[in-house]
């Protein structure tokens, strides 16, 4: 249930915290390890000696401790473990985590943490219900912290009842393994959370005078898809996006540029980047000298002579560049022949790490339509996928690039 698992146990001043010696033991009867921190009140109910031995670990008790603080301690302490437990959790620690008050090292890791917190109140019954602490409460579980109890019963003090105990520690413990079980499948929900990822799409336009371009027919359909995808899949996600008649993607930082330098300079700011998917048709060339105003016929009527120089290459320029690379590169070949010949050729010229090969012929409808075919191209080999819809392909790429990221971090 938690094996293997880090959590910090804070112990606050309560006569519950007699209840935190049998919690400790039963956290470690599932297999964690368990680092207490304990307040000074908590000092005056039970002894760190007694914590320190069922725990079979050192007892932080001061935030100003030299030799726990030489390498600042409590900061380490809030994120170097997997969980962060209150128990008992006083009104008092309560107020102040809810209000950022750092005075101690508990509070210290409380507001420092970066890691799921898991709080186990207990206090008198008209404490629970005082308005303030209800308060605290709502905020606290508005920034994520998740509460075991109170429970109902008998009050320490004579003939106090109610809704004020701290949890039984076996509640405790289930409820700490079912914050490993959610984040487990948020995980595999959402397997690309804190990861960044880069997404080009759509043409390029390359003009020619103030009203003529050199383009392509791409819709930008599948970039935008994959956009998606990514955002779903919990990731930080900037798309650059050449002109485009879509709607911008929902949770998606986008970028719109015109020229195919305009798109390597936005891809430049945005990196770095975990995965990127070069998934823009960005025009092979543009014209040397664009005109300043609207080119016109000569005289004997014949259009005028437009010489053509190289746009830069966006995908070999991350590919090559230790510097901006991504850990997952992905580029695209659109083709009208010689498919898989020409997506290798890009493999091995460009540094990625797959091609996403499909056929742009006129026929297959691809450019501008709602479906694509893809043949994945990489050292290991070539994949044939069916023809999927392009949000049903997004989700198979960003799928297996996460999977890809995973294996090499």
């Amino acid at each position: 249930m938690l094996n293997g698992k880090e959590i910090v146990l804070i112990i606050s001043g309560g006569i519950a915290a007699y209840k935190s010696l049998d919690l400790i033991r039963r956290l470690k009867e599932r297999g964690a390890r368990v680092i207490p921190v304990m307040t000074s009140g908590a000092q005056e109910f039970i002894t760190p000696l007694a914590v320190g031995a069922l725990s079979a670990e050192t007892v932080f008790t001061d935030l100003f401790d030299r030799q726990a603080e030489h390498d600042v301690g409590h900061i380490r302490l809030a994120r170097d473990h997997d969980l962060v437990l209150i128990a008992p959790a006083t009104a008092n620690l309560l107020a102040k985590f809810a209000l950022g008050i750092a005075d101690d090292l508990a509070t210290s890791i409380l507001l420092a943490t970066d890691k799921p917190v898991l709080a186990a109140p207990a206090m008198n019954p008209k404490m629970w219900q005082d308005p303030a602490t209800a308060r605290n409460v709502e905020t606290l579980k508005d920034r994520g912290v998740v509460f075991c109890g109170p429970a109902s019963g008998e009050m320490a003090e004579r003939g106090e009842a109610g809704v004020g105990r701290m949890s039984e520690p076996l509640d405790i413990a289930a409820a700490a393994a079912a914050i490993f079980r959610n984040t487990a499948q948020q995980t595999r929900d959402r397997p690309l959370a804190g990861r960044h990822v880069l997404i080009t799409a759509g043409p390029t336009h390359e003009p020619i005078d103030p009203v003529r371009y050199i383009a392509n027919r791409s819709s930008g359909k599948q970039g935008y898809a994959l956009a998606q995808a990514a955002a779903e899949a919990g990731a930080r996600v900037t798309l650059v996006a050449g002109p485009v008649s879509l709607p911008d993607p929902e949770n998606v930082d986008v970028v719109h540029v015109e020229s195919a330098a305009e798109m390597l300079k936005a891809v430049e700011s945005a990196l770095p980047a975990d995965i990127a998917i070069m998934a823009a048709a960005v025009a092979d060339w543009r014209v040397a000298s664009a005109g300043a105003q609207k080119i016109k016929k000569d005289r004997n009527g014949k259009p005028p002579a437009l010489e053509l120089e190289e746009n830069p290459d966006i995908l070999s320029t991350v590919g090559h560049d230790p510097k901006l690379r991504p850990s997952v590169l992905i580029g695209f070949a659109a083709e009208t022949q010689d498919l898989v010949a020409n997506a290798l050729g890009k493999l091995e010229r460009k540094n990625a790490d797959w091609i996403l090969a499909n056929d742009v012929s006129p026929a297959t409808g691809i450019m501008g339509g709602d479906a694509n075919t893809i043949r994945l191209v990489s050292r290991d080999g070539i994949e044939d996928w069916p023809e999927m819809g392009k949000t049903e392909v997004a989700r198979r790429i960003i799928t297996r690039a996460a999977e890809a990221l995973a294996a090499r971090s």
